[in-house]
């Protein structure tokens, strides 16, 4: 299987809100009221909305395609409104990695990351960081591979009504 990564242009939004809106309702269905989900689907993950993302030129979002087949992506951004502590560094955010459940253990995820870490390097950042939900083990697992560690600090992220927190992992960059 060839994996592709590729920036996601405008013209993708369409294929990206499918993955997108999949891949979170495989992660976190059952962690809240259907109506919550579907609610939180349409307010994130509508074309709409990743239009605007996509639209954001300090907003990174690349596909990988397995043999030209969309199954995959990522998104990061430089920002720190959301966790204050990692102002001291120079900063990078994984916002999201998600990977089509049919395509789990084939590698991608780990191309992503890859990709990810490469580029942080690449632009001299001190410091990336992401937030993962306090029960994804399988997440969290994958994320301490890289070297992230739990930065002791956590956020709230509700889906719709229904109340989730999100652990602050952060790994620091050798220059």
């Amino acid at each position: 299987m060839e994996i592709n990564i590729r920036r996601i242009g405008i013209e993708d939004v369409s294929a990206l809100s499918v993955i997108a809106r999949q891949t979170f309702y495989d992660t976190f269905t059952g962690t809240c009221t259907e109506a919550d989900m579907q609610g939180f689907l349409d307010q994130y993950y509508s074309t709409t909305q990743l239009g605007k993302e996509l639209l954001d030129e300090e907003t990174f979002c690349f596909l990988a395609e397995a043999d030209g087949e969309p199954v995959a992506y990522l998104q990061f951004k430089e920002t720190y409104d959301n966790f204050p502590e990692i102002k001291k560094w120079k900063a990078l955010e994984l916002k999201r990695i998600y990977v089509l459940a049919g395509f789990h253990g084939k590698g991608i995820a780990q191309k992503l990351m890859d990709f990810f870490l490469d580029f942080a390097t690449k632009k001299k950042y001190e410091a990336v960081w992401l937030g993962v939900w306090e029960h994804n083990i399988r997440a969290q697992k994958f994320y301490g591979k890289y070297g992230f560690e739990d930065s002791g600090y956590t956020h709230d992220f509700p889906i719709g009504s229904t109340p989730q927190t999100d652990k602050w992992f952060w790994k620091f960059l050798k220059q």
